[in-house]
């Protein structure tokens, strides 16, 4: 018993002194435990209570409202200052002018001249492809450019109609160059990567357009110059060759040129490119190994209207086409939008668009039909189309109106679409009058090319300075 009680003793003795050590151990924190000598603490901060909802402050527009009892004018001032425009010097001996004023509010006309003769529109014809853009396809539209995998080694850079991609990184904050050919080819290099392969051939796939890149009526001068570039399914910054300037050089194939630069940018992403780029066509359910997407359309269409850029009217104007199971090209691009506006209640009888930028020779549009476009643009009913009135350029302030209406008192208060070929100017848009009227009109000007460009402007815009001034009632 004694030597029972000796071990029942000793073994309790051990197991006191082992408990003891591991409280001793738990207080310095050496093993798992509740016990500590660090120092307590101090209490927690009470738990942070958000503010209150208040409501928010009264918003203050920065213009008031047109007031709808503003007396609308009167014809015959208004005539008097249309005839004035149509008999004006500065247009030349053989000056023909077509004039259409009428009332936003109610739509009628107030006054015109020869509205319904067809009449070559420049780019004042840029307003069909953004009535028939904005007015038929989803303000979410995007293009989108791809990588896809090819046969074997091959990797395919599939072309989805932007022709505004930045060189490398894209720029949220910027239409062209939303999206980057760098953040496009660092996502493929990582999906190749995965897979091992850092060595490709490359391929270009542009096959979305069709037809001929350039319009048969574009003159040699206009492309020599810079005015647009030929027309294909991806390009780096609209084909410039140079930054900076308002009309630069164009790559005379934009395709291959964007390549290139994509083929450098997968060489800096560590994947190797052998031999040149080269055209192929995507594989049916290729694989995607990475996409980037443009500004969405209605920033598109500010951007063609605002600039007057003749290139991405003509990539909208394929869009369209496409969204009408038609060829992405200059002959379907012009039935689609023409088809488009027709159906949103736009008078098209007279209306032939030999491409979609009125850059081309040969295009007719009536005054009748332009206004019929900027009615519809600001009419409350078609919201979609509001982003056309912001797009385009406001006397005085921005776009192709910026360096016009200076010193006049419409500055500002004019929004209009522009349109300027040699021996033709053209302007479509809206004003306010004197008496907070706002009206809607549209001019068309054909003059002798030997006037040249200036002196048919100023009479122009003379005549719609003199019509904001103008307390035209009865």
């Amino acid at each position: 018993m004694a030597t029972g009680a000796r071990v029942v003793g000793v073994t309790a003795l051990v197991l006191v002194l082992g408990l003891g050590g591991y409280v001793a151990a738990d207080a310095y924190d050496v093993v798992p435990g509740f016990v500590t000598l660090d120092p307590v603490p101090p209490e927690a901060a009470p738990f942070p209570s958000a503010p209150g909802a208040v409501d928010a402050p009264e918003v203050t527009p920065a213009l008031g409202e047109l007031d709808a009892e503003a007396p609308e004018p009167a014809t015959d001032p208004v005539a008097t200052l249309v005839d004035k425009l149509a008999s004006d010097s500065r247009l030349g001996e053989n000056g023909a002018t077509g004039v259409v004023v009428a009332d936003q509010l109610t739509g009628e006309v107030i006054a015109e001249r020869r509205s319904t003769t067809p009449r070559e529109p420049a780019s004042t014809a840029k307003l069909v492809t953004a009535v028939a853009a904005l007015g038929t396809l989803d303000s979410s539209t995007t293009l989108t450019t791809s990588v896809v995998r090819g046969s074997g080694d091959e990797v395919v850079l599939v072309g989805g109609g932007d022709m505004m991609l930045a060189p490398d990184a894209g720029d949220a904050a910027v239409v062209n160059g939303r999206a980057g050919l760098g953040d496009l080819a660092r996502a493929a290099a990582k999906q190749l990567r995965l897979v091992g392969l850092t060595k490709v051939t490359l391929r270009v796939d542009d096959t979305l357009f069709t037809g001929p890149r350039t319009s048969p009526g574009w003159d040699e001068g206009d492309l020599n110059l810079g005015y647009v570039a030929p027309v294909t399914a991806l390009a780096v910054k609209i084909a410039a060759t140079k930054d900076g300037v308002p009309y630069p050089p164009r790559y005379p194939d934009p395709t291959i040129a964007a390549a290139k630069v994509f083929a450098q940018r997968l060489a800096e992403a560590g994947i190797q490119v052998t031999g040149d780029p080269s055209r192929g066509t995507a594989p049916a359910g290729a694989t995607v190994l990475a996409t980037v997407s443009s500004a969405p359309l209605p920033e598109l269409v500010h951007f063609f209207l605002e600039d007057s850029d003749n290139t991405i009217t003509e990539v909208v104007s394929r869009v369209v086409a496409l969204d009408q199971q038609l060829p992405a090209s200059f002959e379907g691009g012009t039935q689609a939008v023409l088809r488009a506006v027709t159906r949103l209640g736009v008078d098209t009888k007279d209306a032939v668009l030999a491409d979609a930028s009125g850059l081309a020779e040969g295009s007719q549009l009536t005054p009748a039909t332009l206004l019929d476009l900027v009615e519809l643009v600001v009419d409350p009913e078609h919201p979609e189309l509001r982003s056309i009135a912001a797009g385009m350029p406001i006397g005085g302030l921005t776009g192709t109106l910026g360096d016009r209406y200076l010193t006049s008192d419409a500055r500002g208060l004019v929004r209009a679409k522009t349109g300027s070929l040699s021996g033709v100017k053209g302007l479509a848009g809206t004003l306010v009058d004197d008496n907070g009227r706002q009206l809607v009109f549209v001019v068309l000007v054909k003059h002798e090319k030997e006037t040249g460009p200036f002196g048919p402007r100023q009479a122009i815009d003379e005549f719609v300075t003199n019509l904001h001034a103008c307390s035209c009632t009865s």
